[in-house]
């Protein structure tokens, strides 16, 4: 099975009130997913707060990340920046650190063109010999890819995958057979999804990757569902599902990082807060995520 295929789960990034980067429990939450058998580690994503660590500390997260997981699941790192330079230069110390591939958002103030967009990725992609999946998440870079772009960079030697939101207003097999007819790799080209609450669905539909939030966190949880989607299970699937309802809801309502953060200190696997200016969920809203991860625990 190639790197960007089945399920890939994002941790949380812990650190201290200044942002140095908390070793022992991003281990241990590694840890957590290693033993699960998950498909690869998704670091410094958006879950795992890249856009607000230094350049140091991204590169620190990688190398304890790597050492720690020594090489049993492949590791995706998460390289965006603003600006092209800075993005090449935390590709290489990503490869330098031991990362096996790259995750890359187009991050910006001004609005970006899709020739521009381009023009990034073929920079990055010049860079670094790993493999870069490309990162469309427009609920937080506010730009969208357009099936002429996805085409021409997946073409390119080392742009391999593309992580794709849920599709609005469109069938999900409907949206990955258009993206399939225009997405060409001589390698192949993996397309999987984001949106914890409907990536199951894409992976009946015969997605290649299920790019995972719960997965960093519940990661043997989420292997079951992933497991019986990819069997074409969707009675199994259904009946799994069910244990997931409450975080899909905090999910959509709250975002990712903020319901991972406060789940991870109910575990007592990390008594770290978002990356600041996000805030933690107030004590009402921290009673809901109790609920979501005892409905979660449920399953086992």
């Amino acid at each position: 099975m190639s790197l960007f295929h089945g399920l890939s789960a994002f941790p949380i990034t812990p650190t201290d009130k200044d942002g140095r980067i908390n070793i022992d429990a991003l281990c241990l939450l590694l840890d957590r997913i290693v033993k699960a058998g998950v498909n690869s580690i998704g670091l410094l994503g958006s879950t795992g707060g890249y856009a607000y660590l230094t350049r140091s500390e991204r590169h620190r997260a990688v190398s304890v990340a790597a050492d720690f997981v020594d090489g049993r699941v492949p590791l995706i790192v998460g390289i965006g920046a603003l600006r092209t330079d800075e993005v090449q230069h935390l590709a290489r110390d990503a490869r330098d650190a031991g990362a096996d591939g790259l995750l890359l958002a187009p991050v910006s103030y001004a609005p970006l063109t899709q020739e521009e967009v381009y023009q990034h990725f073929v920079a990055i992609a010049g860079a670094t010999d790993l493999p870069i999946c490309i990162y469309n998440n427009p609920g937080t870079t506010h730009f969208t890819f357009s099936l002429d772009l996805l085409k021409r960079l997946s073409q390119l030697e080392t742009i391999a995958a593309v992580k794709m939101p849920l599709p609005q207003g469109q069938d999900i097999a409907a949206d990955l057979a258009q993206l399939r007819q225009n997405t060409v790799h001589k390698n192949g080209f993996a397309i999987g999804y984001s949106g914890d609450w409907g990536c199951a669905a894409g992976l009946l539909a015969g997605a290649d990757t299920w790019y995972s939030v719960i997965g960093g966190l519940f990661p043997s949880q989420a292997m079951k569902l992933a497991k019986a989607a990819q069997a074409g299970d969707v009675q199994e699937v259904q009946r799994i599902d069910q244990f997931f309802q409450p975080f899909w809801t905090l999910f959509k309502e709250f975002g990712g990082m903020r319901v991972m953060y406060s789940a991870a200190n109910i575990l007592s696997l990390s008594d770290a807060s978002p990356h600041l200016p996000i805030l933690p969920l107030g004590a009402v809203d921290k009673e809901r995520v109790i609920k979501a991860v005892n409905s979660l625990e449920k399953l086992g």
